[in-house]
């Protein structure tokens, strides 16, 4: 995924309507944004901040149940969301 993306854009890519938050689709596209910035821009500066480190844990965390869940219920959109932000070799 493009880490020059915003939100808003991304809403815009993996959601199924206009305005639409709450599928697992834009949620995991929006926390996998999130885990790539703190990873690669800001844990690489600031490498003792173990309170952004937690953070980001808890939101692979997050992600790794939303992916289950999204598999369990249909797995063709799980495939094509993997595929799509590259998570899986």
């Amino acid at each position: 995924m493009d880490r020059t993306l915003t939100k808003q854009q991304v809403i815009e890519m993996y959601g199924t309507k206009p305005g639409d938050t709450g599928s697992p689709e834009v949620q995991i596209a929006l926390l996998t944004l999130r885990i790539e910035h703190l990873n690669y821009d800001h844990l690489q500066k600031h490498h003792k901040d173990f309170s952004s480190n937690k953070g980001l844990q808890m939101m692979v965390g997050k992600r790794k149940s939303l992916l289950a869940y999204l598999k369990n219920t249909d797995i063709e959109r799980y495939r094509a969301l993997i595929e799509k932000l590259g998570l899986r070799k």
